[in-house]
């Protein structure tokens, strides 16, 4: 009875200390018009983590991404467009900060890269393929035609 009264104890002490872990990095900002929660969010979900692979600063919990958040929060609350933020992030960060890079001669290479890198990959399987041509005749040994031979001849006499 007291271990499972210790178990459910600590179970207990666990689970609160989880509850306040998930609660300790979520970021209650206070926005002057819906409008702009609404824009804050679009555009933390359009911008790329610079520290993380493939996740947006709304996702990351980076130091880098809560600075990113905060700026952004800041220009739009000071009344900056969309188009002006986008502009200062890549000013400061380059391309690589957007979501979906604009094509460039610079950015060329994101865009058509995977499409190149698949294709080269469908034309090596081919390739390959023909390579191989098709099945190969089954080489058959005397003493296995022999066996054949002798299994068709019984299967003959008993019919």
């Amino acid at each position: 009875m007291n271990l499972r009264l210790g178990i459910l104890a600590a179970a207990f002490t666990l689970s609160l200390f989880a509850i306040g872990m998930a609660h300790a990095g979520i970021e209650v900002r206070q926005f002057k018009d819906p409008a702009n929660a609404q824009r804050y969010e679009k555009l933390t979900h359009e911008l790329r983590c610079l520290v993380c692979q493939n996740e947006s600063i709304a996702a990351s919990d980076a130091d880098l991404a809560k600075d990113l958040r905060q700026e952004i929060y800041e220009k739009v609350e000071a009344g900056q467009t969309d188009k002006q933020i986008i502009n200062f992030m890549v000013a400061r960060y380059g391309d690589y900060v957007l979501y979906k890079p604009p094509f460039e001669a610079m950015t060329v290479v994101l865009w058509v890269g995977p499409f190149l890198m698949l294709a080269a990959g469908l034309a090596i399987l081919v390739i390959l393929i023909r390579r191989q041509g098709g099945p190969k005749p089954a080489v058959v040994t005397e003493d296995e035609l022999d066996r054949a031979r002798q299994i068709l001849q019984e299967g003959n006499e008993n019919q």
